[in-house]
């Protein structure tokens, strides 16, 4: 009788979900950012700071949901090896695409040749030697590694440094790991943690349309259109190249490796395209985009590894922006590179490149000290491409985001993390993410590895995971 009850009662209620309506503020915030930048100059620069508080929330937030997301992944899982797979693969492949992302940017920097015809003024000749002193203090690789090595275990979490929390992540997951049971505590402990960093960060979010509004209102106000008009045909080149190599050769690879449609993925992650082109940052959708991964069916190792590690490796917006704008600087300074100096040059970057991890600003510090460490006698005309850096940034940060978002789908592949079912029902919008908590009812964002699954969902295809689930948590209130 009671089960008969159970039955026929409907089903609760499910809040609508209201932040369509913050996206949509984003979106009207950022326009009439564009206005007051135009009508007030003066007035939109002095509201910078609006933008910067916004992103400097979100950082707050990095560390500790990297951290969350790779201990419960690593601990969970059995075979240590596996972390270290994912983590090998994810690296070369980086590597692999950034060559390639920089042997674009010099094909299509030839075809363009946009530096023709440019004068350098004596104001702008010192900008690029400040700019590569920017650079240089980030040190070689000693003291890169060295900066993978926080002061103590916890600062990692509040310094704001990506790759220490990924290294304090990683030593304590595999800590826990090797604690067995007497780990799981610490495990449950960690998961009701990572559901307080998460709705932490849905309450900041509701402060997006302000920050966006005080980022794009100071941006329009410094710039002006004097400088677009001038340096145009670059921009618009690199806006081109960005759209071809991510349409295009990520887009193929995707297709043919996970057979995903790339503008089905893409559209997932619309509103994280949306917050980083409103405040020029990538960084702000990083917690977001381990959730939306994680929710679509990419195990948490994958998802927490692979996330972080790109955001300081895989820049492939930055590799096309550094050898597209080497040639600019080299033509408007009448020096254009022979083929023998652009291999040189290629071969270079793609050293400087893995560099622009450890520098604020990255894309135009890195150049700047790319050129002084390769071919000083450019580094003046760096002072060119500063009035439109900013306008270049949101390109270089989207095509970043994106190539990251595709990485971690295509290593999930690879490594056998992906619920693939999961992932179809996701894009196809059957099982819309959660924005208020950003974590499904199991406490992530919905992928999972087999060593965490009951035996008979273990054994069952993907499509059949949510059902194992099911059966096993049935028997278990049976035998209770």
């Amino acid at each position: 009788m009671a089960s008969g009850t159970a039955a026929t009662a409907p089903p609760p209620a499910k809040r609508r979900d209201r932040t369509h309506w913050l996206y949509l503020a984003v979106i009207g915030a950022v326009l009439a950012g564009i206005a007051v930048g135009f009508a007030f100059p003066e007035f939109a620069v002095s509201l910078k700071w609006l933008g910067t508080a916004f992103v400097g929330l979100i950082k707050m937030l990095i560390g500790p949901v990297i951290f969350c997301t790779i201990v419960l992944g690593i601990g969970a899982i059995r075979q240590a090896a596996k972390v270290g797979r994912i983590g090998g693969l994810a690296l070369g492949y980086f590597i692999l695409m950034s060559t390639v992302a920089l042997a674009i940017g010099l094909v299509v920097g030839n075809i363009l040749s946009p530096g023709e015809g440019l004068q350098l003024s004596e104001e702008l000749r010192g900008e690029g030697a400040e700019l590569a002193g920017t650079a240089e203090e980030s040190g070689g690789t000693t003291d890169f590694i060295l900066g993978l090595i926080p002061t103590t275990l916890v600062s990692a979490l509040t310094e704001g440094s990506v790759l220490q929390a990924l290294l304090v992540a990683l030593l304590t997951g595999f800590a826990i790991q090797a604690m067995g049971r007497a780990g799981e505590p610490l495990l449950r402990g960690i998961g009701h943690f990572q559901k307080l960093v998460f709705r932490i960060l849905a309450m900041v979010m509701w402060v997006a349309p302000i920050g966006a509004f005080g980022a794009i209102a100071a941006v329009v106000g410094e710039t002006g259109i004097d400088a677009l008009k001038s340096l145009a045909i670059i921009m618009l080149g690199f806006y081109a190249t960005c759209a071809v190599f991510v349409f295009v050769i990520l887009g193929l690879i995707l297709r043919v490796v996970a057979k995903i449609n790339v503008f089905s993925l893409l559209k997932y992650l619309g509103r994280e395209f949306l917050l980083i082109v409103s405040t020029s940052s990538s960084e702000t959708a990083l917690p977001r985009l381990i959730a939306k991964m994680e929710h679509a069916g990419v195990s948490q190792p994958v998802a927490g590894i692979v996330v972080p590690t790109g955001y300081s490796f895989n820049l492939d917006g930055t590799a096309i922006y550094l050898t597209m704008a080497s040639l600019f600087i080299a033509e408007a300074l009448g020096d254009p590179l022979s083929i023998g100096e652009q291999i040189g040059l290629l071969a270079f970057m793609i050293i400087a490149s893995k560099g622009a991890a450890g520098v604020t600003g990255a894309g135009l510090a890195t150049l700047a000290g790319g050129l002084s460490a390769h071919r000083p006698d450019l580094l003046d005309g760096v002072g060119l491409i500063v009035g439109i850096d900013r306008f270049m940034s949101e390109a270089r940060a989207v095509t970043n985001f994106a190539g990251n978002a595709i990485a971690t789908v295509l290593i999930a592949t690879w490594t056998k993390e992906l619920d693939r079912e999961q992932l179809d029902a996701v894009l196809a919008g059957n099982r819309p993410f959660d924005e208020e908590t950003m974590l499904d009812d199991d406490g992530h964002g919905g992928g999972s590895s087999d060593d965490n699954l009951p035996a008979d969902a273990t054994n069952a295809g993907p499509g059949q995971r949510d059902a194992g689930d099911a059966q096993a948590g049935l028997a278990q209130s049976s035998v209770r």
